[in-house]
């Protein structure tokens, strides 16, 4: 991939992030002119590019444009969650959802809003729902431990397990707890970003650091990973300890994105493999274009969510699973897996 595809396809991916953000900020159950959107973000940083009322001020500053930031933050941690497990599995279809990191935020999350209830106020539900992905990632890896199994198969098979088991739990939460609930449960599985609040950004930003910096941080390891595990292993690379070490960060991130926005599926499986087209299969380019496109699916994703419907809002998980089973059923006519 020459260098200056690869720039210029992260330049129009900057691009669209940004436009994408503003149109975010400006569309919604109010539309606002993108003029205002602009005055009252550069009022929001001591510029003056014009005045806007309190009140569309506020819906900006305080309300979308946090949910345009999670947007970001969450597209680009799952795509390059999404590209690290694809890469130490030696599997095109892994993502945080095989592995079961999602079904424990969910079951977590699900057992506060139908039995447990509202207890630790504002953090109930991201400590509830962070605290079942966590757990979820350590009974995936105790399972591959006990088999005595550290090969990427084993782990796929233990994940999936995994999955199902929480998935199970939390159907049963759903139907054992609070029924007038179910709507609240309903959207929270398939995700959203109504939670997104100048509190709680910050856990969003941590999860997108962790993994970003763990791609960056080890990229020649990751790449070693493509010529197969006994070639990573005569370069240096301790790969069973690696893979364990890589399936930590993606749960730890996964679960601290989760629990801010819910489950939204396919981002990790899909942008990867669009990603690779652009910036090849090395994982320094590759992580940084996983980032860029992953912020591009999930603002495009909230804004069909927020206006294909009015006035309701659509759960966004709805939107990017409907885009990624296209996505596969393209992928695999043209024989790509």
């Amino acid at each position: 991939m020459p260098s200056r595809s690869y720039g210029a396809s992260i330049g129009i991916g900057l691009a669209l992030v940004a436009l994408l953000a503003l149109l975010s900020i400006a569309y919604g159950s109010t539309v606002i002119p993108l003029g205002d959107v602009i005055a009252a973000l550069a009022h929001a940083v001591g510029l003056d590019a014009g005045s806007v009322t309190a009140p569309v001020e506020k819906i900006i500053v305080d309300l979308r444009l946090p949910r345009a930031i999670l947007a970001i933050c969450v597209g680009a941690g799952l795509a390059v969650v999404g590209a690290l497990l694809q890469t130490v599995t030696r599997n095109d279809l892994a993502d945080p959802f095989l592995f079961g990191l999602s079904s424990g935020a969910a079951a977590g999350a699900v057992s506060v809003i139908t039995v447990f209830g509202d207890r630790l106020g504002l953090w109930t539900l991201p400590v509830a729902a962070f605290v079942g992905g966590i757990l979820t990632a350590l009974v995936v890896l105790l399972l591959v431990n006990r088999i005595r199994g550290q090969g990427p198969e084993r782990l796929i098979l233990a994940g999936l397990a995994v999955s199902f088991l929480f998935a199970a739990l939390t159907n049963y939460l759903i139907f054992a707890g609070d029924q007038r609930a179910a709507h609240s449960v309903l959207f929270w599985t398939m995700g959203g970003l109504g939670l997104a609040r100048w509190g709680n950004i910050g856990l969003a930003v941590a999860g997108l650091a962790i993994i970003l910096f763990f791609a960056l941080r080890y990229h020649r390891w990751l790449d070693a990973f493509l010529a197969g595990e006994n070639t990573a292993e005569s370069l240096g690379v301790p790969v069973a300890r690696f893979r364990t070490l890589t399936f930590l960060a993606a749960a730890l991130s996964t679960a601290i994105l989760v629990s801010v926005a819910g489950v939204i599926g396919f981002v990790g499986l899909m942008i990867p493999h669009i990603a690779r087209r652009f910036a090849g299969p090395l994982h320094l380019r590759l992580a940084i274009a996983c980032a860029v496109f992953g912020a591009v699916l999930l603002l495009a994703s909230d804004l069909l969510a927020r206006t294909l419907l009015p006035p309701q809002e659509l759960p966004i998980g709805i939107i990017t699973s409907s885009i990624g089973a296209l996505f596969v059923v393209a992928t695999l006519l043209r024989k790509r897996f």
